[in-house]
């Protein structure tokens, strides 16, 4: 999945997203301690991915709220 695609999807979404992607990392490891997984640059890819969300979860995070500051009249 690349930037563009993970930008559009909700905070939950990557939420969901972070977690089946660790929990796959996690089936890699374990098929790469066992000389089972054929493709060890999977690895790579998926702990790519992993930062990509952190990345953008934690510029969401960082953003302040889009919601206009009320606004107190002076003149009364």
């Amino acid at each position: 999945m690349d930037f563009k695609e993970l930008k559009s999807k909700t905070e939950h979404e990557l939420h969901s997203f972070l977690a089946t992607s660790r929990e796959k990392l996690r089936e890699l490891r374990f098929k790469d301690s066992n000389r089972q997984l054929k493709n060890v640059r999977e690895i790579r890819v998926v702990k790519q991915a992993i930062a990509r969300v952190l990345t953008l979860l934690k510029k969401k995070k960082s953003e302040p709220a889009t919601q206009p500051a009320e606004v107190k009249d002076l003149n009364k």
